[in-house]
Order: C-alpha cells, then structure tokens, then sequence
C-alpha cells in the first residue's frame, strides 16, 4: 500500500504569504488495521522497507504536483520516499505563479555559486527531519536523511541540477527537460551553461520538446543550435570520481511527457509538439530510468540515445 501524508513548512527570509511549502510526502506503508488507522487514516511505514532513500521533486513552473502524483507512487512502491511540494511565490518580477522556488538573485554573473538557488531545499531537508523524529510521525526513524536525490521537471529540472552541489546529503540529481543554460536577461553573454558540480545526474529530454525550441530567445541562442539539454551534459557535468553522468534522449517524447495529467489551464503547454508515441508508453520508460539511476542499475532502454562520462 502507498500512503503519503501532508505536512507545512516555511522558507526564512521569505515575506508572507509567499514563504509557505506545503509537503506531500509519499511512502510505503503496513496497514495494521487498527481503530486509530481507520480514524485518521494514518497508516505507519513499512518497516521491511526502511531506511528510505529520498527524493525531493521539484515541479516546473505552474504545472500541479497532481501532475507527478504517478511518477511518486512508482517511486514509493520502489520503496523511495518522494516529496511533492506546492509553494505560489514570484516567477519572474511582478508575476506570481507554482513555481519550485528561484532565488533569481543567486542565479547571476556575480553571485552564481556562492549558495543554493532553491531556497525550499534547505525547509524540506528540516521538515523531513522533524518527520524522522516525531514519534507520532508514520515516518518515524524511517527515513535515510544521508541519502537525498534531488529530481525535476523543466525549471524544477533546472533547481535539482543547480543545487545538488550545496547539499552534502544530496548523493544525485536529475532533471527531466531541464537545463542550465542561463538567460540573458540575468545578465550572462548568450548560450552560457552554468555548472552544477560533480555528483552523479541524469538528463533525460524528449526529441519532441517543443517548450525548449520556443524558450531560445530567452538565451539569445538560433534555432539551429545545439540542445541546451545536451549543451549541459557536454559543459557543465563533471563527474567526481565514482559518480556518473548521463544525458538520454527519448524518441516520441515531448516536454510534457512526465506530467500526467496535465492542466492546460496554467504553463506552457501550447507550445509543446505532439508525441509520436503512446504516452503511457513515454512515461513507463521515464520512470523506469529514473528508478534505474537511483538504484545505480545500467541505463539501457530501448527507443532512446543514451551518451555516459
């Protein structure tokens, strides 16, 4: 059985109401059957699974954790506790939208670097802690706090790429149609890659992304350049030793291939292409490869580009 519970956090710093996270956190779990259980609907961890790796996914920009809620049961039935998160706060200046938190003033020429540009990794990493501690919690002294991966889609991709580096508990990241190429408008010269450090990442990108081919403008980049996708396995991915880097290519895959469903009321959508396979077959093989590199197994599916360093 795959339970999650909800839990409320806070990132310092930020001014009201824009400083509130709000967790869902996603696990196994052993029904006892007891009257308390069929009160709350609380059911505690399952104890054969424990420690639990944990992955922290940060979502892209105003597209609904609803939308990643199958990936977090595949995940929790692989016995890894996976954290959802909801935090409205500024995208961009002056536009107020999902976002996985961007600290924008982290993410300049002079300032790139210096610490963490998700300011809602640090308040998880503590509320899950907390979590850990509790005992009420049905996570109690379940959780592997040595063991984090950091994963994403699109921006959020972008956030588990950037901020691994400042972690120590953070073992990998990966990032599904996300990037480091930096935007202009921060400051950088057209189609700078920023680096993200030397832990284990995965790059996974669909060859239908549409979102990606519209958004060059933001880096002063022509249609015919290289993916920044693999521009960033290419520059910024320097593996230490004993760790890996992959960047897979999936055929049929768009941009949006990850979220489902999706709500077409908010994000991009529009400028995504059509895939060119059957969508749940996309998203079986996305999760496979994720649960794949987290287990540390060989990346070796069929229907897609796979380069490793």
């Amino acid at each position: 059985m795959i339970r999650a519970l909800f839990h409320a956090t806070t990132i310092p710093g930020a001014n009201p109401p824009h400083n509130a996270l709000c967790l869902k956190v996603y696990y196994p779990a052993a029904p006892t059957g007891s009257e308390m259980e069929q009160m709350t609907g609380v059911i505690p961890v399952d104890k054969t699974a424990v420690p639990l790796p944990i992955l922290i996914f940060c979502n892209g920009i105003n597209v609904g954790v609803e939308s990643y809620h199958w990936l977090a049961v595949r995940l929790a039935e692989a016995h890894i506790a996976t954290v959802l998160y909801t935090h409205v706060a500024e995208t961009l200046p002056n536009v107020v939208g999902l976002t996985p938190g961007i600290d924008l003033a982290r993410v300049r020429p002079d300032s790139y670097g210096s610490g963490p540009t998700c300011p809602a990794v640090q308040p998880i990493l503590d509320a899950l802690a907390q979590l850990n501690d509790n005992p009420a919690s049905p996570l109690t002294n379940a959780l592997d706090l040595r063991r984090v991966i950091l994963g994403g889609h699109s921006a959020g991709g972008t956030m588990a790429l950037q901020n691994g580096q400042f972690f120590a508990q953070v073992t990998a990241v990966f990032a599904y149609a996300g990037h480091t190429m930096a935007s202009t408008m921060l400051g950088f010269a057209p189609g700078t890659i920023l680096p993200i450090g030397g832990k284990s990442a995965l790059l996974l990108r669909g060859d239908q992304d549409g979102v990606i081919a519209a958004s060059r403008g933001r880096y002063e980049i022509g249609a015919d350049s290289p993916d920044p996708v693999g521009l960033t396995f290419d520059q910024a991915c320097h593996p230490t030793a004993g760790h890996k880097v992959y960047d897979v290519l999936i055929s049929g895959a768009n941009h949006f291939s990850i979220a489902h469903p999706l709500d077409e009321t908010t994000g991009r959508f529009f400028l995504d292409r059509p895939m060119t396979r059957p969508a749940a077959e996309v998203r079986e093989q996305i999760a496979s490869l994720i649960l794949a590199f987290i287990k540390q197994q060989n990346l070796n599916p069929e229907q897609a580009v796979i380069r490793e360093k």
